[in-house]
């Protein structure tokens, strides 16, 4: 086997002794508390190769993003003002937007943004729209332009412009052009520039400053009500955030001669760290909350920035989307359901930063999206791979689907936000969730996450979930995961043999099994007199699940009853087909190789019929 396909499939199964597993974790949510506003940080995405955009891959992703949270999505992405053909290439990516004839008069030419931004808009989704890199005819440092390589930062484009007033009417241009072709440019927020403090900036601090004031200037003049800010720092503990904010509360603006720049939201990256420990590979999610703290801090050191939105514009594992597992074997990570619980985790835990710091979190965004052109499952930061969904995709669609109010959730399994500060998640896993209430949908969401990528024996869990008094003596459970048998087209494709080319029938399956799908058929379950329902399953490590809880009420006596909500995916181990939205009867296909699978299932679905069949009798009774 080559060596690249053993370090796909070997590094995320190394195995833990039973030292590290756990007892039944115990869940209580009360969603007949009153409620507090959720705050669905999670609904941002992004990607450096922005031609990426416009492929078929790329806009099918985008469409499944916007389809898959109830939030607006907003897609930030780099070298939007970039010179150059618009072909897609790692690490880089231009619009030609700008360019001088002889004279050295301004041409703007807007084709292949306004292709990017119909995308992302005919997706349903909103532009958060990076302001950069320089154009060649402004940088000054024009030749060479573009970077040697996809690995370093040495081209012209990070520059400062030879003409701040240029630079101001091209950001007029632009505004002016956005505002005539989008009905809802108000609704998009605006960021200049990425990660100042390393390479993409090669300039001083000062520069940059002057840079914002111009730039802020010119959009504003156009679009008053835009959102802009920035400086999308790479280091948020490091002095330039703080210049930067210092600059746009007391400096002197270099557009206006005034004292202070406006600032609308903040920005900064955070990137937690993967390595390979002791033969396998080990996340660090104590690290990225540690930078979202520093970046938290140093907006809050400032008075009248403190309640500024915050925007982590990147917030990832690791550094280098455009670095396959086949040159990092650490990043096999990416692959696996791991990804998706680390997400999970660190969205709580900013939101639990937010709170211990007081400031204003207004979103976390991941960086990945999809490399077109690429092998199957190679092993970049990405959501698909050419057309099949990553779980970390499926993950996001059971995080998305929240909505509603956040209601009480406590969990034995959970781990106190400073403890993961201090330590990570390195010695017990975190079991934990999000519930939420949405008039008559309870939804609990949760996770069995570890900073180790071991092989561990699943978690019991036993969720005791409170229900509002109107939703009666039953309700309806449906229970959808993301795990290795659920919604893990990689797991599937390692079976297959990992062939660089599936075949039509490959594909097939891998399409089936790359999406959230049920655990077991609906449940119609009893509520208790305290008006608590009772839920027992197993979380294996890494796993997610999604408990969807509704009143009964209006259910077709001849069905199971799915809520038409839930988007029923399929697995290796069953096939779930329902024909209508309404009242559905679904049929169970279990395969030969799972027959501990076939089994829960036939239990479950005798289960329900006695239960209908029970209250028909009753019913019958009642007539005569």
């Amino acid at each position: 086997m080559p060596l690249a396909h053993w370090v796909l499939i070997a590094v995320p199964l190394a195995l833990a002794g039973p030292a590290n597993a756990q007892s039944t974790v115990n869940v209580d949510v009360d969603a007949s508390a009153a409620g507090t506003p959720l705050e669905r940080v999670w609904a941002f995405h992004g990607y450096d190769e922005i031609n990426y955009t416009t492929t078929p891959e790329g806009r099918q992703l985008l469409s499944t993003l916007a389809s898959a949270h109830t939030a607006p999505v907003r897609v930030r992405s780099h070298f939007l003002l970039n010179t150059g053909d618009g072909v897609p290439a790692l690490k880089w990516g231009s619009t030609n937007v700008y360019t001088e004839d002889v004279g050295g008069n301004p041409i703007y030419d807007w084709a292949l943004t306004d292709g990017i931004m119909d995308t992302v808009t005919a997706a349903g989704a909103f532009p958060f729209v990076e302001i950069g890199f320089m154009p060649q005819a402004l940088s000054t440092n024009p030749i060479p332009y573009r970077n040697s390589s996809a690995t370093m930062l040495d081209g012209g484009c990070f520059y400062p412009p030879t003409d701040y007033a240029k630079w101001t009417d091209l950001i007029r241009a632009w505004a002016r052009h956005a505002n005539g072709r989008y009905p809802n440019v108000s609704n998009w927020l605006w960021e200049l520039w990425n990660e100042p403090d390393i390479g993409y900036w090669n300039g001083s601090i000062a520069d940059f400053a002057q840079l914002y004031d111009y730039t802020e200037f010119g959009l504003h003049e156009v679009l008053p009500n835009a959102s802009l800010g920035g400086p999308a720092v790479a280091f948020p503990g490091g002095g330039v955030l703080r210049q930067f904010l210092q600059h746009c509360a007391t400096g002197v603006n270099a557009a206006t001669g005034k004292i202070g720049t406006r600032l609308d939201l903040v920005t900064f990256h955070a990137k937690g760290g993967v390595a390979m420990t002791s033969g396998h590979i080990e996340l660090n999610l104590g690290n990225q909350l540690r930078l979202h703290r520093s970046g938290f801090r140093a907006v809050a050191t400032f008075p009248q920035f403190k309640q500024t939105p915050i925007y982590i514009t990147e917030a990832d594992p690791d550094g280098c989307a455009a670095c396959p597992a086949t040159a990092l074997p650490e990043n096999a990570y990416r692959n696996s359901i791991a990804y998706g619980a680390y997400e999970m985790s660190m969205m709580k835990h900013s939101l639990e930063l937010e709170v211990d710091v007081g400031v204003k979190l207004g979103g976390v965004l991941t960086w990945a999206f999809t490399f077109p052109g690429t092998p199957y499952f190679a092993g970049y930061r990405a959501l698909a791979t050419n057309g099949i969904s990553l779980p970390v995709l499926g993950a996001f669609k059971l995080l998305g689907r929240l909505s509603g109010v956040r209601m009480p959730l406590t969990s034995s399994g959970s781990i106190a936000l400073s403890d993961v500060l201090l330590n990570g998640v390195r010695g017990r896993a975190e079991v934990d969730g999000l519930a939420t209430l949405d008039g008559d949908t309870v939804q609990v969401l949760l996770w069995n996450y570890h900073d180790d990528l071991v092989k561990v024996p699943p978690t019991a869990v036993h969720s005791a979930i409170r229900v509002p008094p109107r939703f009666g003596p039953n309700v309806r459970i449906t229970h959808v995961r993301v795990d290795e048998s659920h919604g893990d087209a990689y797991t599937l494709w390692s079976s297959q043999g990992m062939p660089s080319s599936p075949s039509s029938a490959q594909v097939a399956a891998l399409r089936q099994a790359m999406d959230p799908s049920l655990l077991m058929p609906d449940q119609i379950v009893a509520v208790a007199s305290d008006g608590v329902v009772s839920v027992d399953f197993d979380l294996p490590r890494f796993g997610i699940s999604l408990l969807t809880i509704t009143p009964t009420s209006g259910v077709n006596d001849g069905g199971t009853g799915l809520s038409p909500d839930v988007a029923i995916g399929t697995d290796s181990s069953t096939t779930l087909s329902c024909p209508s939205r309404s009242g559905c009867s679904c049929v169970v296909v279990a395969r030969d190789h799972d027959r501990a699978t076939s089994t829960a299932l036939g239990i479950g679905l005798v289960a329900i019929l006695t239960i209908l069949r029970g209250r028909n009798a009753r019913r019958a009774q009642r007539r005569r």
